[in-house]
């Protein structure tokens, strides 16, 4: 398993780059701290699924995407205190980090619902926001148009931003 980890390893790193890239949220959780931590989980689980390439990057971006919620409910719980005495920050950068973390925690409780709903339209909310894919490459994982891609992403925005507000 090692071996297969190693070799995908860079994929990986490509997927929790575009996962991370361009986030003004701020988030504390880096590139390589998500590969490492994907690592570890499958690690843990002992196994890879079965499948090919693609199959592998599906199931490593509902990886990250849980280490990525796991990472801002923590961060959120931080902030209401866990259990320390509450201290006045002094920053100016604080309220912008943990406004992208609960960002991250309604868009992934929006999602749940979403699945609900429409399971692979919220497949393709979560490689687009979770794994940063873009249309084509969604279409491929998914096996479907990239036509069907962008119907589905523009639904699923529609939706979100209903289920959000």
């Amino acid at each position: 398993m090692r071996d297969v980890l190693a070799a995908m390893y860079d994929d990986l790193h490509s997927l929790a780059r575009q996962r991370l890239r361009g986030h003004r949220r701020g988030t504390y959780l880096d590139t390589t701290a998500l590969v490492h931590e994907s690592f570890l989980r499958f690690m843990k689980l002992g196994r890879l699924v079965g499948g090919d390439r693609l199959d592998f990057m599906r199931y490593s971006s509902q990886v990250m995407r849980s280490i990525v919620v796991d990472f801002a409910r923590q961060r959120l719980a931080e902030r209401r205190g866990s259990g320390l005495a509450p201290v006045t920050l002094a920053t100016q950068d604080a309220p912008a980090v943990l406004d992208g973390e609960a960002e991250i925690i309604r868009v992934h409780e929006a999602l749940e619902s979403l699945a609900k709903h429409d399971e692979r339209m919220a497949r393709v909310v979560e490689l687009r926001y979770f794994a940063g894919l873009n249309e084509l490459e969604i279409a491929d994982v998914l096996d479907v148009a990239e036509r069907t891609v962008r119907r589905e992403w523009a639904r699923a925005r529609v939706w979100l931003a209903a289920a959000m507000n």
